[in-house]
């Protein structure tokens, strides 16, 4: 079978080093285009391209699939199954269906549930206890097209985006894009229409999205703290600082009638936030360089009892930093 593999990131290289391991017939690697005006000197390689040249495979990173010569580039291939991992692009029709027998596709979410950018961020946002991945054939609506396969997963009640992605969707979906490749060479993978009307779409779990809202509950604020840890970062400000919350748990508030902000208690393990509703312990932050310990960061910034996270005549606003790698 001629197979092309369609992706980007650590996902996609594992998917294609599965295929090369069970020496499959990759006929070509499409991958997500360089960023324009970057000079490749400054941009850590996309690792699904670097093991595809280490390989000996073609690689192609087209700008736009929404071209004549972006489909007339896929017919070339004259593939019988595009396999899709992890692709943000939008793909017309005509380009998935150029295979033989078409194209699949890897997203982290039960369809229709969480269609959109952010499907693993907002199951946990919103306190969900399950989540899980589909496999699927797309058209041209967002995330819509039929399934192929699903496969389900929990959600711990500390786990993080990190946690969820990289210990159990990550593997799990690995695994689900080669049972799926097996199914399409047997004839036995299904096509089952999605019903939308029992589904939801969200949007990027961005910015404003991360910002912390002390009024809210505890409970509320700790799942969207876990929903943007590593990436986005949840925030909050400290004076004039801005501050990004990363590691914390649900804390005792002692009955306390505070301030929702106020700073109750400060230790060697980091300092708890009073909430609308309980309280908040926070045990890494982000300030201005890279995370470091809620205790080192109070001892540094002079932070303590009786301080008030996000006092809003005080703070200003800065730049998203574009990647939370740094440690």
């Amino acid at each position: 079978m001629r197979i092309v593999v369609h992706g980007q990131q650590a996902f996609g290289k594992a998917v294609l080093e599965r295929l090369l391991a069970r020496n499959e017939n990759i006929v070509a690697v499409c991958a997500a285009p360089q960023r324009q005006g970057v000079s490749s000197a400054t941009v850590q390689a996309d690792p699904l391209v670097e093991c595809a040249r280490q390989n000996g495979l073609a690689v192609h990173q087209p700008v736009s699939w929404k071209t004549d010569e972006s489909l007339a580039l896929m017919q070339s291939f004259d593939a019988d199954l595009c396999m899709m991992a992890y692709v943000l692009l939008l793909v017309p029709q005509a380009v998935l269906n150029a295979p033989r027998l078409g194209s699949f596709q890897y997203h982290p979410s039960l369809l229709p549930m969480h269609r959109g950018p952010s499907a693993i961020n907002w199951p946990i946002a919103m306190g969900a206890a399950k989540t899980g991945l589909s496999i699927f054939w797309p058209d041209d609506g967002l995330d819509q097209g039929p399934i192929l396969l699903q496969k389900e997963c929990e959600i711990g009640t500390d786990e993080t985006l990190g946690d969820v992605y990289f210990k159990k969707l990550f593997p799990m979906g690995v695994d689900a894009m080669i049972e799926s490749l097996d199914l399409v060479k047997r004839g036995q993978a299904p096509k089952i229409a999605q019903d939308l009307s029992t589904g939801s779409y969200e949007s990027w779990f961005g910015r404003s999205d991360a910002k912390i809202n002390w009024a809210k509950p505890a409970a509320q604020i700790y799942n969207m703290i876990r929903a943007g840890n590593p990436q986005p970062g949840a925030w909050t400000t400290h004076g004039r600082q801005e501050l990004k919350v990363f590691d914390s748990c649900l804390a005792e508030a002692d009955g306390h009638k505070r301030i929702p902000g106020e700073i109750l208690s400060v230790d060697e393990h980091g300092f708890v936030v009073a909430a609308g509703e309980g309280a908040i312990k926070v045990k890494r932050v982000r300030a201005d360089g890279g995370k470091i310990g809620a205790a080192e960061y109070a001892a540094t910034s002079g932070l303590a009892v009786g301080d008030i996270l996000d006092r809003r005549k005080d703070h200003t606003h800065c730049a998203l930093p574009t990647k939370n790698t740094d440690e």
